[in-house]
């Protein structure tokens, strides 16, 4: 290999640049992380790279790979598991560099599809230093490199791991900020729906009471009130359904999306008052989706559903969902709102929920899109083609 000219490392920076770009720019956080991974292995020149996200149950959220074929990963089977160099990676916080990992103590073993690697380099995915409550998010795998990794190799992966941890932090606190968000929205709702409550238990007393002092004197009038009390008492009970119905959370694997899609929308419909949107809820023939996917379109929907509710000022807004094909799922979410430019949105860094429906539709291999314009509403269309 010869030495480095002024050429490779313009060119070095520049294909760094773009993967720094692709974390600030419309990318969802999926393809941010793959444009990291096939930067990483074309600029360490490495045959393979990967980069894991760990989950909760001893495999991985996300792994993404480069410099192997679809067909074959399909050759190699499902996700892999925690173990060997690939677990060692998200328990140690240190670079490592092996001129063979076959032959470090630590290396487990491999399908038997799997490539054969040699020279391997791997670099976690750091959220700030460990000692002031830091913590490793994940880790980027390169393998198979000619003559072996050098530490520019290091340095180079080392930038790009940085970038995943900023694309990963922001994706949890997005995350989290919803989380809060939903929880202060219910709270609201809730105590909206308890003082409804308490002013129709408060005016049937009073009618009540009225009933009884005309009982004796004007019976046909005591009547006409008791039937109020009939009225008062049906609504306060309706209003004390729709609290509960709002304080549970969600059962999807009980009753099914089509009916929990179908309560939000009455829920938040209720509550939005005589000076709110009126929302509405049609569907044709049912998705049959399986659970992780029916998740994915009501997270979606309740996205969408906030922002609309919450920022649009619309008048009607009207959520459709609907079979596609065999076995997917449709969701169509429309407002006549303000409406916003969606390019102008995305250049401006202000897209997080829309990168957030966005990766949720892509982690199941659907897709969602946006049609805006300022002064012209929005629609939200989600495609989930099913299992």
């Amino acid at each position: 290999m010869g030495p480095v000219t002024a050429a490779d490392e313009l060119s070095t920076a520049r294909r760094l640049s773009a993967a720094v770009l692709a974390v600030s720019d419309q990318l969802t956080v999926p393809e941010v992380l793959q444009t990291i991974v096939d930067t990483a292995r074309e600029l360490a020149a490495a045959e393979y790279a990967a980069l894991g996200v760990p989950d909760d149950n001893g495999s991985f959220a996300q792994f993404l790979v480069s410099g192997v074929s679809a067909e074959q990963q399909d050759a190699i089977g499902p996700l892999p598991r925690q173990h060997g160099f690939l677990a060692v990676m998200l328990r140690e916080p240190a670079i490592q560099r092996l001129d063979d990992i076959r032959a470090d103590p630590r290396f487990d073993w491999w399908p038997s599809a799997h490539p054969v690697l040699e020279a391997f380099l791997g670099v976690p995915i750091l959220s700030g230093s460990l000692t002031n409550g830091g913590e490793i998010l994940g880790a980027l795998y390169l393998a198979n490199k000619p003559g072996g990794f050098t530490a520019h190799d290091e340095e180079l992966v080392r930038v790009l791991a940085a970038h995943a941890a900023i694309a990963l932090t922001h994706a949890r606190l997005y995350a989290r900020s919803r989380e809060l968000t939903i929880a202060e929205e219910r709270a609201r709702i809730a105590h909206d729906l308890h003082d409804a409550v308490a002013q129709r238990l408060f005016g049937l007393r009073l009618t009540a009471q009225a009933a009884d002092l005309l009982i004796d004197r004007d019976p046909a009038a005591a009547r006409a009130r008791l039937a109020e009390v009939t009225t008062l008492a049906r609504e306060a009970a309706e209003e004390l359904h729709a609290a509960v119905l709002e304080l549970r959370p969600a059962r999807l694997d009980e009753d099914g999306l089509p009916d929990v899609l179908r309560k939000q929308v009455q829920i938040l419909d209720r509550a939005s008052g005589a000076g709110g949107p009126r929302l509405h809820y049609s569907q044709d023939e049912p998705p049959v989706l399986p659970p992780s996917q029916q998740a994915v379109v009501l997270r979606v929907a309740q996205e969408s559903l906030h922002n609309a509710v919450r920022h649009a000022g619309a008048r009607e807004i009207h959520v459709r969902l609907t079979r596609l094909g065999s076995c997917g799922a449709r969701l169509e979410i429309s407002d006549d709102g303000a409406g916003f430019d969606v390019a102008a949105t995305m250049r401006a860094g202000r897209s997080l929920g829309l990168r957030s429906m966005r990766d949720r539709a892509c982690s199941v291999r659907g897709s969602a899109t946006f049609t805006s314009a300022p002064g012209g509403g929005t629609v939200v269309y989600l495609e989930v083609p099913g299992a």
